[in-house]
């Protein structure tokens, strides 16, 4: 068992690698250093392309959101992501990066300069360098998590998910925050969170914009609120980082036991559309293309076989064809369909076709030979 725990922990630290470096800005007109953690299959699979999470407070949010990513991802819960943490305690640059005109609510000075960094010099800098999808994921704690917000003044925001962690909330930002996620035009992740324990002066424009957003109608949006009893100002952070992670990538995990019993096995028919849909929707709301999970391919099976649905399996063959070309599944699932329509000699055909190729999950070639011994049996009696 000791093994098994260090090995785990072993494998956990490989994910959590990180590197630092220094980034010229001419926005800035300095250098800002920047942590980067890269996923641990960035090398082995040189197609994968990955979200991208910019982190402001970046000293102290960094670990953090690098530990649930990483978790997440060990269990295939959450996709692997990039990570870029931004530095701003030194030479109090948070403050400044933050700045904003009292009277008009907008960035200013420093602060303009700080967004136009953002947006102009380190995001396009590291898609050009690394794989990433085209899904942008920003978040920060008080004062930087207001920040944020002024990207949702513009009609396209840059990021298509926002993490907003006790927001120190800009002149009119509860109302004009509302006004703008009414409008959208693209599909956009909204988190924001609070605690019972939170510093006052900053619960209540939370709550009236939360109040605010809880009116809106628009379906693009994807809105979620946390107050967390007796949770500090510091302690909620790490209450909501997981909470947010898991509502921005509900799309992206497998199908669970309540998913299967819930959602898919009492339906009439459609279990592959079902599949199909769900790996659509990955596309479309996070920008990634995933194969098709194995164990995913065994719950629709599994729900074909329990309704008797076993046409559905040339479809799910050739699902499994696109997705494993070179494996056994789609020839198995053929033979499998064939099985159980009582067409034993068209079975021992595919079988035996499975048999010639790769082996993959819990699928063998000892296997596929059984299979075609035991329709071939049946065709010999005939």
């Amino acid at each position: 068992m000791k093994k098994i725990i260090l090995f785990f922990f072993f494998t956990l630290s490989m994910f959590s690698q990180k590197t630092t470096e220094l980034f010229k800005s001419a926005k800035l007109g300095t250098s800002r250093p920047i942590i980067i953690s890269l996923p641990a299959s960035y090398e082995k699979e040189p197609t994968k392309r990955y979200p991208l999470l910019i982190l402001l407070d970046g000293e102290y949010l960094f670990d953090p959101f690098n530990g649930a990513l990483t978790y997440g991802a060990y269990w295939d819960d959450l996709p692997e992501t990039i990570i870029v943490g931004i530095t701003q305690n030194k030479n109090n640059d948070r403050e400044s990066d933050s700045s904003y005109d009292q009277s008009e609510g907008v960035p200013t000075n420093k602060g303009a300069a700080f967004f136009e960094f953002l947006g102009g010099e380190l995001i396009p800098y590291i898609e050009s360098k690394y794989r990433t999808a085209p899904f942008r994921i920003i978040a920060g704690h008080d004062t930087t998590a207001g920040f944020l917000n002024f990207f949702l003044y513009k009609d396209y925001p840059l990021f298509n998910a926002y993490i907003s962690l006790s927001p120190e909330l800009a002149p009119k930002m509860e109302q004009r925050i509302s006004i703008n996620l009414a409008k959208l035009k693209q599909p956009l992740f909204y988190y924001q969170s609070s605690g019972s324990g939170d510093i006052k002066q900053l619960r209540e424009p939370i709550q009236e914009l939360d109040e605010n957003i809880k009116k809106i109608q628009n379906p693009l949006l994807n809105y979620k609120f946390d107050d967390f009893a007796n949770a500090s100002h510091y302690s909620l952070v790490l209450y909501s980082i997981p909470s947010a992670l898991y509502q921005i990538f509900e799309s992206y995990k497998p199908i669970s036991s309540a998913e299967f019993a819930e959602k898919i096995v009492v339906l009439q028919e459609g279990y592959v559309d079902y599949l199909v849909k769900k790996y659509d929707l990955i596309d479309k709301t996070l920008g990634m293309k995933i194969p098709v999970r194995l164990n995913d391919f065994k719950a629709i099976e599994a729900a074909i076989l329990k309704n008797n649905a076993y046409n559905e399996l040339d479809q799910l063959s050739q699902i499994a064809d696109k997705n494993y070309p070179k494996s056994m599944l789609a020839s198995y699932q053929l033979g499998l369909m064939y099985e159980k329509k009582g067409d034993a000699k068209r079975a021992a055909q595919k079988y035996q076709r499975a048999s010639q190729l790769e082996e993959i999950g819990d699928l063998t070639k000892d296997m596929m030979f059984e299979k075609y011994d035991d329709m071939k049996s049946l065709t010999q009696k005939k």
